[in-house]
């Protein structure tokens, strides 16, 4: 009698890219690509035109008086534009004031990097970016140089001396940090919970495969 064949069977898997893929997609992302951000003229384009071809380090800022957040921006303008280019990443704050300010707070950080700005807050509120902010007493930012009263004098004297007398978005409004795309790819998010709660800048560069560059009077320190 001949031998009862046994079926033979094979597992087929998906690619270690399909995983990877599946694992990075993020629906809140795909929701906001839709919504609308305006740049320094006022032009209105989709937040997923951003991230649609390049990966992209997106920072969303708490507005535009508040002064960790100018100082936070200060930083992000000393990284090289041939850093960024090489590694085919672009930079990007977003903002939630009116675009009439962002001229003004380009030139006031020095940064010539991408801005816009999202007035409604849509994709804030899209990504599940917080409002409110709790204790900010053990918080620390090796981007921020002002304590607390100082930097509150400078955010008041900036307001009153704004071209245009505005909170330049909504004071309880937190920011965040996002490396995403090309598409709709999350590889990294963070929410502040505190106006002190940013993601240091090195951290991003590392993780967006940017050159990183060294901030303050600490010694450097290379993450292995």
């Amino acid at each position: 009698m001949a031998a009862e064949r046994v079926p033979v069977t094979q597992q087929i898997g998906r690619s270690a890219e399909e995983i990877l893929a599946e694992q990075l997609y993020h629906p809140d992302l795909e929701r906001a690509a839709s919504c609308l951000v305006r740049d320094r003229t006022g032009r209105s384009l989709e937040f997923g035109d951003l991230f649609r071809d390049n990966k992209a380090i997106i920072v969303f800022v708490r507005n535009f008086l508040c002064y960790t957040c100018k100082e936070y921006v200060e930083d992000l303008a000393m990284i090289p534009k041939s850093f960024l280019e090489n590694a085919n990443v672009r930079l990007i704050v977003i903002g939630q004031s009116s675009y009439i300010h962002i001229q003004h707070f380009c030139a006031l950080t020095g940064y010539s990097h991408e801005m816009y700005v999202d007035p409604e807050r849509e994709i804030y509120s899209t990504l599940g970016m917080k409002k409110g902010e709790t204790s900010t007493t053990s918080a620390r930012s090796p981007h921020v140089k002002s304590n607390l009263i100082s930097g509150s004098f400078k955010s008041i004297y900036r307001a009153i001396t704004s071209p245009v007398f505005d909170f330049q978005g909504d004071p309880a409004q937190q920011g965040g940090a996002l490396i995403v795309g090309p598409g709709n790819r999350v590889h990294f998010m963070h929410r502040d919970v505190n106006r002190l709660d940013h993601v240091p800048i090195r951290t991003l560069l590392q993780y967006a495969g940017v050159k990183p560059i060294h901030f303050g009077d600490k010694p450097e320190i290379i993450e292995v």
